[in-house]
């Protein structure tokens, strides 16, 4: 039997003055309208009533008590400061939801699984959240492969692969001398049989609002007192490898955890930085030009997947190392802005692929 597949939209709900509540749809509509420019080129794409849209939005106005979208001549429909306001507060409900939402759909998932199917063992995957290992879901979830997935921050889930809670688990390292430092301070959980599965290459870096107007350069800026920052959140593998690249400038990162509480995706640091309530975030760069923000590379990093000796041979993690090696996934990958692939779907021992490896675990 197909494996079942749970999926958790995220909705949230504003009230006008008057108490009655914005449309549900009306937010995707604003979305549209601010990513195509207009309404009728938002309905163009979408194929939907231009006169029904417009319908949609004046009663959202109505509810809201104050207009959400204008006309200008020659310029089409623009969005309104509020209808801005809530624009960037769907894009930051979403950007910071969506992982913890998709582990939730995973753990019901499985546990349907496990009462309709008499299958091998779901694959249980803990995984940092990002574009690629999205990617990879996605097409997974499309074969019908039953899946255990959980989004977790980088350090756990190396810790859930070391303590046999994880049969895969993300990894992503710069390239160059940060490496060595970075996989120091996670020697704890790392083990001598672990394999490197290949997925991409990705760019980290300093997203900035159109036309860089603080003139930020590097990281060194990210400590200017002018300058407002938003970081991934603690235990990530981004904020670990800012604070290693700012000690290795010989710049004490300890003021930054002062000034940034963290985000939990790259997704949500940019949404921070596009809605203005930071001057610049750190995060890969497919974020920033999702959210039409400038960037400046700084580190290089490699993305793959760590696996024990022991599950390589299972039939699970066999069809996934196939799929990595498909030209659907690889082209999807491709796609990605700031990525590239990297071997991808090859395997290697972790200690012939990182220098250091062999001499932490040891």
């Amino acid at each position: 039997m197909k494996a079942l597949h749970a999926h958790i939209d995220p909705a949230w709900q504003v009230t006008g003055p008057g108490g009655l509540a914005l449309p549900p749809k009306v937010l995707g509509w604003l979305v549209a309208i601010q990513a195509h420019g207009s309404l009728s080129s938002a309905c163009k794409a979408t194929g939907a009533s231009y006169r029904h849209t417009w319908k949609l939005v004046h009663e959202a106005e109505a509810a809201m008590g104050t207009p959400l979208v204008t006309m200008a001549r020659g310029k089409g429909s623009q969005l309104t400061p509020l209808g801005e306001a809530l624009v960037w507060a769907q894009r930051r409900f979403e950007a910071r939801l969506r992982p913890q939402l998709d582990s939730l759909a995973f753990e019901l998932q499985t546990e349907l699984h496990r009462v309709l199917s008499d299958a091998d063992r779901p694959l249980r995957v803990s995984a940092s959240h990002g574009f690629a290992i999205e990617v990879l879901q996605r097409l997974l979830g499309e074969a019908g492969e039953p899946l255990d997935w959980r989004y977790t921050d980088s350090t756990q889930a190396l810790a859930a692969l070391h303590a046999g809670q994880a049969d895969v688990a993300s990894l992503h390292l710069p390239q160059g001398p940060a490496q060595a430092e970075v996989l120091r301070q996670c020697a704890r959980w790392l083990r001598p049989d672990w394999h490197y599965v290949h997925m991409v290459t990705r760019r980290q870096g300093l997203m900035v609002k159109p036309g860089n107007p603080l003139l930020i350069d590097g990281v060194a800026d990210l400590l200017r007192a002018d300058v407002r920052f938003v970081a991934r959140n603690h235990g990530s593998g981004t904020r670990l490898l800012l604070e290693t690249l700012l000690r290795r400038d010989g710049l004490d990162p300890t003021p930054l955890a002062n000034r940034s509480t963290g985000e939990h995706t790259h997704s949500a640091v940019a949404a921070y930085v596009a809605s203005d309530m930071a001057d610049v975030g750190f995060g890969v760069e497919t974020s920033a030009r999702r959210f039409g923000l400038e960037f400046i590379p700084v580190q290089t990093e490699r993305y793959g997947l760590l696996v024990p000796q022991a599950v390589l041979g299972t039939k699970g993690m066999q069809r996934l190392i196939e799929l990595l090696q498909g030209d659907a996934c690889q082209a999807a990958f491709q796609a990605l802005e700031g990525y590239r692939l990297d071997a991808c779907g090859t395997v290697a021992p972790a200690s012939q692929v990182f220098d250091g490896w062999r001499r932490l675990v040891a």
